[in-house]
């Protein structure tokens, strides 16, 4: 009997072993480790391995050339095999402060890192992150400041013909308040959904901190989903998708500017909102961008903040040489004319410089000076990539409701 009881003990020790390195990872990796000169040391057991990689947002990125010209794409770095099958690589020079994304490559497959937890979507492609601490990398931390709340709801669009998802974020106090706040709607670009914002943006731990600071006043978001093809996010519906750029191959009853006052609908009817042009911001990124445009025109005497990141606001710009392109040009642009009389206080454009929008966006500002439209542009280093679209909107959000 003392036999058995023995050897049911180390029985249960071993797989309880197991089960805490299923939970956790190998206990005997640590990887991404970051010093204190801001080097970041990465490393993965991979023991049968013949060749490892890293790729990600550090590694200097490499040109190529394409059919539209010469573009850039994610460089990689060898790592160099180590006892036990762990293979490792620390970077050169130290690490800026800022959010960066990788990923390993194992013998040509790509994969996350598996000795850590903190990962995110993008489109259909999932990668390990970690911040360097800093400024911006502060900004974009859990803070030990009051913390907003970020939920999932789901609202009717009767235009759209269903029920769709929306991540809306409330700042500090809102449920023990009886106060009235601004809204901002935040859209995402083309690769993206209603989860985009909130993972890859940051978006919670930015204007948790902007307001910690005194730097942004109190305000709800609102993050719905653009592609009006889809209800949800992979994986949050009933008729699931695969993720793609430009949100997969269903048909849409209708386009995001004409369901939008949906969106506008449910969040006025939930939430409480101060009901003005003057509390009302809305911006976006490339296609959320084009969306910003485009509703803030429809709508020319509801939205007095406008920001359109990476993204020509004139989108009809982008196709030269064509009539139907021409049309839509001029029918925009007078819809322009209209948004200018009704005087928005702040129409910002924010683009990189290597942006692959970024000839269409000049144009677009060209035509817009034309007619005397007041708009205000932020140039910055690098391309269609979200270390710009954090960083604008950690610049745009301070400049709301003044």
């Amino acid at each position: 009997m003392k036999r058995f009881i023995m050897w049911a003990l180390v029985m249960f020790f071993i797989s309880t072993t197991f089960a805490q390195q299923a939970l956790w990872g190998d206990a005997h990796v640590v990887s991404p480790e970051i010093h204190k000169d801001h080097t970041v040391t990465f490393r993965i057991r991979a023991p049968k391995a013949v060749k490892v990689e890293i790729t990600g947002d550090f590694p200097a990125p490499q040109q190529i050339q394409t059919s539209n010209g010469k573009s850039y794409v994610p460089g990689k770095v060898q790592l160099k095999e180590g006892i036990g099958g762990v293979w490792e690589y620390t970077t050169s020079e130290p690490l800026a402060s800022e959010l960066y994304i990788y990923s390993f490559i194992v013998d040509g497959q790509r994969t996350i890192d598996p000795a850590s937890v903190a990962m995110v979507r993008d489109v259909a492609t999932v990668s390990s992150l970690f911040i360097i601490p800093g400024d911006p990398g502060d900004l974009y931390s859990v803070s030990d400041v009051p913390h907003g709340t970020v939920a999932r709801r789901w609202y009717d669009s009767p235009t759209l013909k269903e029920q769709r998802r929306i991540t809306m974020y409330t700042p500090p106090g809102y449920e023990n308040s009886k106060e009235s706040y601004p809204i901002f709607y935040l859209l995402h670009g083309s690769g993206g959904d209603e989860e985009a914002w909130v993972s890859l943006g940051r978006t919670a731990q930015i204007l948790d901190n902007l307001i910690a600071q005194g730097k942004a006043k109190p305000m709800i978001v609102a993050m719905p989903n653009g592609h009006t093809q889809n209800a949800a996010a992979p994986g949050e519906s009933s008729r699931n998708y695969t993720p793609a750029m430009g949100g997969g191959p269903r048909k849409a009853e209708a386009s995001m500017e004409d369901s939008f006052g949906d969106i506008m609908k449910f969040v006025e009817s939930n939430y409480r909102v101060k009901k003005s042009k003057t509390y009302r911001a809305i911006a976006g990124l490339s296609m959320g961008g084009m969306h910003s445009a485009a509703i803030s025109a429809q709508y020319p005497n509801t939205f007095d903040y406008v920001g359109v990141f990476s993204a020509p606001p004139i989108a009809g710009l982008m196709t030269r040489n064509n009539l139907n392109s021409v049309k839509a040009v001029d029918e925009f642009v007078k819809k322009l004319q209209v948004q200018q009389k009704n005087g928005p206080k702040l129409y910002w454009i924010a683009c990189g410089d290597t942006d692959f929008l970024y000839q269409s966006v000049m144009d677009s500002m060209k035509k817009m000076d034309e007619i005397g439209f007041n708009y205000s542009y932020r140039e910055s280093s690098g391309g269609h990539i979200w270390k710009n679209w954090r960083i604008y909107l950690s610049e745009f959000v301070p400049m709301l409701y003044k």
